[in-house]
């Protein structure tokens, strides 16, 4: 099955480029001075892959610096946060692997949107 389209969200938006029943696949623009949800999913791990820009990543405890070319993985289960500290958008591609690959595997933990699970 092919991508499922663009989707806004407060921080930014994702596209689908893939979704199929072992994997997803997406481009995520973080936009300047944003950040995702401090969040974890309960039946999916992830990879990203920075195209372009620079951030920073949380996952679990450890808080890297996040660039161009660099990846990482974010393992089940992981609390995890992006955040855009640049002037530039933060784009990468994220890699979906597990059981449930939609929105409803996110738990958040806290979101500066006022969004809750």
């Amino acid at each position: 099955m092919t991508g499922a389209g663009k989707e806004e969200r407060p921080w930014g938006y994702f596209e689908v480029l893939l979704d199929e029943a072992c994997c997803k696949v997406k481009r995520v623009v973080v936009k300047p001075g944003q950040r995702l949800s401090l969040q974890y999913h309960r039946h999916r791990s992830e990879h990203w892959y920075v195209v372009s820009g620079a951030g920073l990543a949380l996952i679990g405890d450890e808080e890297k610096i996040v660039r161009e070319g660099l990846s990482l993985d974010v393992p089940l289960m992981s609390r995890h946060r992006l955040e855009n500290d640049g002037e530039a958008p933060l784009v990468l591609v994220e890699i979906q692997c597990g059981e449930v690959l939609d929105e409803d595997d996110i738990v958040r933990l806290q979101d500066d949107y006022g969004r809750g699970n």
